[in-house]
């Protein structure tokens, strides 16, 4: 069976409110699930990038709290 692994991409909104898309591998593949609104969808590629375009159009969440 293979090991799972969990991560996230965090963005804020306007208005300073987070949110977030949990990033879970397991093997080959990818699942992004939103926190915000529930959205799931399967990424084999560029799951990050996905992620971030889902919380730009979704959300209008595009600040960066790392940067």
């Amino acid at each position: 069976m293979p090991s799972s692994t969990t991560s996230k991409v965090s963005r804020w909104d306007q208005h300073g409110r987070e949110h977030v898309v949990q990033v879970r591998k397991s093997g080959m593949t990818r699942a992004l699930t939103c926190s915000t609104c529930a959205w799931r969808r399967p990424a084999q590629f560029l799951p990050w990038l996905k992620a971030e375009e889902h919380l730009a159009e979704a959300h209008q969440a595009t600040v960066d709290p790392t940067a």
